[in-house]
């Protein structure tokens, strides 16, 4: 939805561990996202502190403002990642917490919070967008894809895209690509042990040619064969400037007949003023913004693609169960699904 775009700019502060530890709500939040996911005891979930502790990261110095591509590093990459910034809320975390994660920081909950506040349903909302990406993955991967690209993956939550995949095609590739160095240091680790045609990738969407030309994404798929492209609740974070649209052209570009985008996004259509108003100001100080575009917009990152039914809609009722009509939500959150002509 997304990345889940960090420029890593201003100036961070050191933290202790126990500021960093997520209160007991989160943790409750978080027992309950465990047990409605059968697959997710397999993953193994600690605090972020203790995560970053673990992994050895990087001392909180100040931070680079990026003015040229960022490095592309494989999972088995020995260069080092970025700085993290924890004094800055992170879309990736926020959404992590949004999903009653504990993969986040003082600052990316005070930020969510301040989102909830006015949008109750966020989290609900939250929910339905992945199960979004489930569905489509589901799909693609039915129709014969056994490549994937999940562009601003975020921070783990299983069930992953290979894990969706997997459980249809045994032999799916899947590539993992996120700026955030806290994602990618968490990809790494989570599938250190079982990276036999994944890869976590570090590289940032608003660079498009830079990441289908890696080696790193190379080396995991082959762009003469169907593949299947994610975009999910991330090109929200782009703006006009940094030309989302030519994001997406790139990949496509690349992409052979007969390949997929999945695309979510949130929506100016049908969502109150005073919502866009409070997200747009929870998003104000975080590494990216939230920009909400009409349905026309974001029918726009389909060009080139032919939409598979039912076209663009809520996430909630692309392909779901549920027939009737419920009621909509304060957020509105569109998806779609295309195939390559």
């Amino acid at each position: 939805m997304a990345s889940q775009i960090d420029r890593n700019t201003g100036a961070a502060r050191s933290v202790t561990l126990a500021t960093a530890r997520p209160p007991d709500g989160a943790k409750a939040a978080e027992g309950r996202l465990a047990a409605a996911a059968s697959t997710l005891s397999r993953i193994p979930r600690v605090d972020a502190d203790q995560r970053l502790k673990e992994l050895g990261a990087p001392g909180l110095h100040a931070r680079r403002i990026i003015t040229t591509a960022p490095e592309i590093m494989p999972m088995s990459g020995e260069a080092s990642l970025p700085d993290i910034d924890v004094t800055t809320p992170s879309p990736a975390r926020m959404y992590d917490y949004y999903l009653g994660g504990k993969d986040n920081f003082p600052a990316d909950r005070r930020a969510a919070e301040k989102a909830l506040s006015v949008v109750p349903q966020g989290r609900a909302v939250t929910r339905a967008n992945r199960s979004f990406m489930v569905r489509a993955v589901r799909f693609m991967a039915r129709n014969g894809v056994r490549q994937f690209i999940d562009l601003g993956t975020g921070i783990p939550t299983s069930p992953n895209v290979h894990e969706i995949a997997r459980g249809i095609t045994p032999d799916a590739r899947v590539a993992y690509v996120d700026n955030d160095p806290v994602v990618t240091m968490h990809n790494r680790t989570l599938l250190a042990n079982n990276n036999d045609g994944i890869a976590a990738i570090y590289g940032d969407v608003r660079y498009p040619l830079d990441i289908v030309t890696s080696g790193a994404l190379r080396q995991i798929i082959d762009f003469s064969q169907p593949v299947a492209v994610l975009f999910v609740a991330v090109l929200h974070f782009l703006t006009n400037g940094e030309d989302p649209y030519n994001s997406v052209g790139v990949f496509r570009d690349h992409m052979s007949a007969g390949g997929y985008l999945a695309v979510s996004h949130i929506t100016s259509d049908g969502t109150d003023s005073a919502v866009i108003t409070a997200i747009r100001d929870a998003y104000a100080n975080a590494s990216a913004p939230a920009v909400f575009r009409t349905r026309e917009q974001i029918r726009e990152f389909f060009t080139g693609f032919d939409l598979v039914k039912p076209g663009l809609t809520e996430i909630s009722r692309w392909r779901g169960n549920n027939r009737k009509t419920a009621e909509l939500p304060a957020l509105r959150f569109l998806g779609g699904v295309g195939v390559k002509r």
